[in-house]
């Protein structure tokens, strides 16, 4: 089975030669194949919204090896890429002045096939998008009158009407609260499963890390650890890459948690 992407010694820095320069990835080499959910964690400025931002192709890396869908990423031309792949940034202002439906179709500009509106096929696969992020109600609303966690619903569905084969998500859960944050994270893996599209996604919260199959730890522009969450997220790991203790407890069903001890907290209770 073809990878979806393969980085082979992956480096990139920001910056030109110099002390000024600042390294983000340092030989990094992750793969991911179709179908997957993989979750990215690890510090600020650790390299995963620059990982991203190279499997998008607005970055290119300096040096090692990138393959998108078996081909070198330099090989992709822009609109060819927005076919297959699409992002849902940290922060998405969607544009004001639009119903929900509308701006949703603005996602079908890389197969635009006519220069005289949307064609039948861009109308159905608008609709599926609203369908699969839970926002087909929202279809007729105005982006001003929705709150925070609609309007991410609607971000997710304008990514969907790509059609992507690869969907890369930078903290998709970020301003929402815990119960939106959960909503959204089923609803991507409930759209992984349906598409069987290849999901990347960065998350901060460890908790929310642990929906996915399988979590890649960066530190310091490597990858440290890559796995089930349940193997990668120990507490010496996370005590090392991000610097605050952890415990693992069961909860009724039997599943393994990790909880964050915060300083003062008395453990063991």
């Amino acid at each position: 089975m073809t990878a979806v992407f393969e980085a082979r010694g992956l480096t990139f820095a920001y910056g030109r030669p110099g002390p000024a320069r600042r390294e983000v990835l340092r030989g990094m080499d992750l793969a991911a194949l179709p179908g997957e959910l993989l979750a990215l964690v690890g510090t600020n400025g650790s390299g995963k919204t620059t990982l991203l931002r190279l499997l998008a192709g607005t970055l290119a890396p300096e040096q090692g090896e990138l393959l998108l869908f078996g081909r070198p990423a330099g090989a992709w031309g822009r609109q060819d890429l927005a076919r297959r792949v699409a992002v849902l940034p940290q922060s998405q202002e969607l544009p004001a002045g639009f119903r929900a439906a509308e701006v949703v179709a603005m996602g079908r500009t890389p197969h635009a096939r006519s220069r005289f509106g949307a064609t039948a096929e861009d109308a159905e696969a608008v609709e599926r998008a609203l369908l699969d992020a839970d926002a087909l109600g929202l279809a007729a609303r105005p982006i001003e009158e929705l709150s925070g966690g609609e309007r991410q619903r609607v971000a997710v569905a304008l990514a969907l009407a790509q059609e992507p084969e690869l969907l890369l998500l930078d903290e998709p859960t970020i301003h929402l609260d815990v119960a939106h944050q959960v909503a959204l994270l089923e609803t991507i893996e409930r759209l992984r499963a349906r598409r069987r599209i290849t999901v990347v996604t960065v998350l901060h919260d460890l908790a929310m890390a642990a929906v996915a199959r399988r979590v890649a730890v960066l530190d310091a522009g490597r990858i440290v650890a890559d796995g089930a969450p349940q193997e990668v997220l120990q507490p010496a790991l996370v005590r090392r890459v991000f610097g605050v203790a952890a415990e693992e407890w069961r909860s009724a069903d039997g599943r393994r948690r990790l909880a964050i001890s915060l300083p003062g907290t008395p453990t063991g209770e």
